[in-house]
């Protein structure tokens, strides 16, 4: 009996796969290497390369492995991508979510956990987001990730009175960071660490994107979580969607003390060793002041905490990439 993650071979996803593995849920991994890297992926844990569009090959995986449950990682997490190619977007994130739906009806699986995002939000003026904040997506990003959520929910209710009724429960992620493995990294060209990060081995300058917003210092303040905190969450909600035991229809993984871009860029100059001031340039459109979750559900739930500084995410961050050239 095992769980599938989908995405297994990406950044978050292989955090996840070695959690599930620590806890005893035996992990298999489908994933394209798209974006993932089939060296993420753990020595003993059966690894399929393939497409969550591939329903026949989704259904064949879970049935040889005896899959019960999923934990649906895959996706394309590019919001500023997503406004060019939105096609490709709900391509891979509505239509793949589909169909890990339809192949786990086929097999018989009944539990998902799905990786939801902060974008379903949008651009919130708030102090604090919570769970049942008005959606207002701001991107075809975070369209996809809502109609993933209104996926879950829908074929829930159409299987409440059927033999193997679906359980599910979507995570709401913000930034995620850092490293519990130094033998993975974060590889997105989008994310502000590894920008920072190859930036600073390349010896270029890093940039901060507006010094001019509402905050204390100028610039944007955000939610910053570590992928290790993040993966130990997705192990508690599969624990408790096999335990039958309940769960809200999704938590925000939020850290509720935002950190400014200027006090990430101060931890890395800290943490590296590299002294520099950080480039100012424009605004990019879009950015808000601030957006910062609170995480009480799945604190409550999914014993959720925040176990690391800034310090300590920039440095397991820092040490995997550098592990890596």
């Amino acid at each position: 009996m095992s769980w599938l993650v989908t995405g297994g071979a990406g950044y978050i996803g292989a955090h996840v796969v070695r959690a599930l593995a620590e806890a005893g849920l035996d992990p298999v991994v489908v994933d394209d290497l798209s974006s993932g890297r089939e060296g993420f992926v753990p020595a003993g844990v059966p690894f399929v390369r393939g497409s969550i569009l591939d329903h026949g090959l989704l259904v064949e995986t879970m049935r040889a492995h005896a899959v019960r449950g999923v934990i649906h990682v895959a996706g394309f997490k590019y919001a500023g991508v997503s406004v060019q190619r939105p096609l490709h977007t709900y391509e891979q994130n509505v239509e793949g979510t589909r169909v890990v739906l339809a192949a786990m009806a086929e097999h018989g699986a009944s539990r998902i956990v799905f990786s939801s995002s902060a974008a379903v939000y949008g651009t919130p003026d708030v102090e604090l987001v919570t769970e049942d904040l008005p959606k207002a997506p701001a991107s075809p990003y975070g369209e996809s990730k809502l109609i993933g959520e209104w996926l879950l929910r829908d074929q829930a209710r159409a299987t409440a009175d059927s033999d193997a009724p679906l359980r599910h429960t979507s995570l709401r992620y913000f930034n995620v960071v850092g490293s519990s493995d130094p033998s993975v990294y974060d590889t997105s060209p989008h994310n502000l660490f590894p920008l920072v990060f190859e930036a600073l081995i390349e010896g270029r300058t890093p940039k901060i994107f507006g010094d001019d917003y509402g905050t204390p210092d100028g610039t944007n303040v955000r939610d910053y979580v570590h992928v290790g905190d993040i993966a130990a969450a997705h192990v508690v909600a599969a624990q408790r969607l096999e335990a039958g035991e309940p769960v809200e229809p999704a938590y925000n993984l939020g850290s509720q003390n935002g950190l400014s871009v200027r006090q990430i860029m101060d931890a890395m100059a800290r943490v590296t060793g590299i002294d520099f001031t950080p480039e100012v340039a424009p605004r990019r459109p879009g950015d808000p002041d601030r957006i910062v979750a609170t995480g009480e559900l799945a604190a409550r739930d999914l014993q959720w905490q925040n176990r690391y500084s800034v310090d300590e995410m920039v440095r397991s961050g820092w040490d995997a990439r550098r592990a890596a050239s």
